[in-house]
């Protein structure tokens, strides 16, 4: 700020008789604005098979065999892990894609140049002096 008084103050007094090689340059700085927007988007997606169905059936099997057969301690436990693995190797079911959709918000980006400040440059009694200042 005391810079931008004493430039305006020199400005007023006769700067040109006191002062020589005045410029005054603008600066400009580069804004993007950014306009959001919905869009819905769509992909082909891998389904696995659901094998749990089997499994289970396997393992029900499994369980009620185990406890059936012989005198095994914890026989219908072990009957069901194992028709369970069955169960599930000879699964027949089988995946597919499915299409899946969903909403992403995407930008619509404008650039433009605004103007930032501007510099005040003048030699007086060789030595160089600069104001920053803006512009109303």
């Amino acid at each position: 700020m005391k810079a931008l008084l004493l430039a305006s103050a020199l400005l007023v007094v006769g700067l040109p008789a006191y002062a020589s090689d005045l410029t005054v340059k603008d600066h400009y700085k580069t804004v993007i604005d950014r306009d959001p927007y919905k869009v819905e988007v769509c992909y082909d997606v891998n389904i696995p098979g659901d094998k749990s169905g089997d499994m289970l059936k396997g393992a029900i099997i499994g369980g009620i065999i185990g406890n059936n057969v012989g005198d095994i301690k914890n026989g219908g436990a072990l009957g069901a892990v194992i028709g369970g693995m069955f169960g599930h190797n000879s699964s027949d079911a089988t995946g597919g894609t499915k299409r899946q959709c969903r909403a992403e918000t995407r930008y619509k980006e404008t650039v433009r140049e605004i103007y930032s400040h501007s510099i005040v440059m003048f030699w007086h009694n060789g030595k160089q002096h600069r104001a920053r200042f803006n512009k109303q």
